[in-house]
């Protein structure tokens, strides 16, 4: 039978839904729109189109969404001076920079230098520590987006094996974390991971954050589990495709998620989502 698939989509649009009822509550009771200042750094297409989609979810979930889009030669002094203006704005509740950064810029840098109550991407030391201390505040919005569209599978979490591919600071890790704080018992696997593949065939639920297209097989997909596809990755026919190679996992998993149209979605509605409890943390 083939498995169920999880439409990102659809979990997104009700999320943002909630989140836009939420706002128009707070501007019925005299409080502002939650604020959020996006900043793009250089000319990538590809992170032009992540900010544009970002800027257009804001306004229709009616966040005030400031851009601020800095050419490529842009000193780190100058990018840190903009991040403490906006730290100090009492009209801004989130602050995103879009990564990648070019090379003369130590993101590091940049990320800890952002208020942890406005890191909106959930990617400062303050907020991983906390959700490593199961205290979560902020939370990394893609992690925090899987777990959602695990909730809505009907994931139970507790006694499951899982499976992480992949140990970045963006996804692997703090997915570990929402998986071990959800009650889940997981394991990453990374680059010096002798063979995977046992942790990938013995899993109940197998997150996937390579960047590799169609790199797992559906064959190595354990019969029932629950599979969430990070990837995104296009091919040379313009094609996109996932880490998972879909139409053979679906024919062993019991849900999935689709690329596009899984994760995607939902890492924009987490970022609305934490902007959202930011303001409200703020009032």
């Amino acid at each position: 039978m083939s498995a169920q698939i999880i439409d990102g989509k659809a979990i997104a649009a009700e999320t943002r839904a909630k989140i836009k009822q939420s706002i128009e509550q707070r501007l019925a009771n005299g409080l502002r729109a939650p604020g959020l200042a996006v900043i793009l750094i250089g000319e990538s297409p590809a992170s032009q189109v992540y900010v544009n989609n970002k800027k257009k979810a804001c306004v229709e979930a009616g966040l005030v969404s400031k851009s601020f889009e800095m050419p490529g030669s842009t000193t780190e002094t100058a990018l840190l001076n903009l991040i403490k203006e906006l730290n100090a704005d009492q009209e801004i509740d989130g602050i995103l920079v879009q990564l990648p950064l070019p090379k003369h810029i130590d993101a590091d840098k940049v990320i800890e230098t952002i208020d942890p109550n406005k890191d909106v991407d959930g990617f400062h030391p303050y907020n991983i520590g906390r959700l490593t201390l199961r205290a979560p505040t902020l939370r990394p919005c893609t992690p925090y987006g899987c777990i959602k569209l695990l909730e809505a599978a009907g994931e139970t979490f507790k006694g499951r094996k899982a499976t992480v591919v992949g140990s970045s600071n963006i996804v692997g890790r703090p997915m570990a974390l929402e998986l071990l704080l959800a009650g889940a018992t997981p394991t990453i696997c990374n680059r010096y991971t002798g063979d995977f593949r046992e942790q990938i065939e013995t899993a109940d639920i197998l997150v996937v954050a390579l960047g590799r297209p169609d790199h797992i097989p559906g064959e190595w997909i354990k019969k029932g589990a629950t599979v969430i596809d990070v990837g995104i990755n296009r091919l040379d026919t313009g094609k996109l495709t996932g880490d998972v190679h879909f139409e053979s996992a679906k024919e062993r998993a019991a849900f999935i998620t689709p690329v596009p149209g899984g994760v995607g979605p939902m890492t924009i509605a987490m970022l609305l989502q934490n902007t959202l409890n930011s303001a409200e943390a703020r009032d």
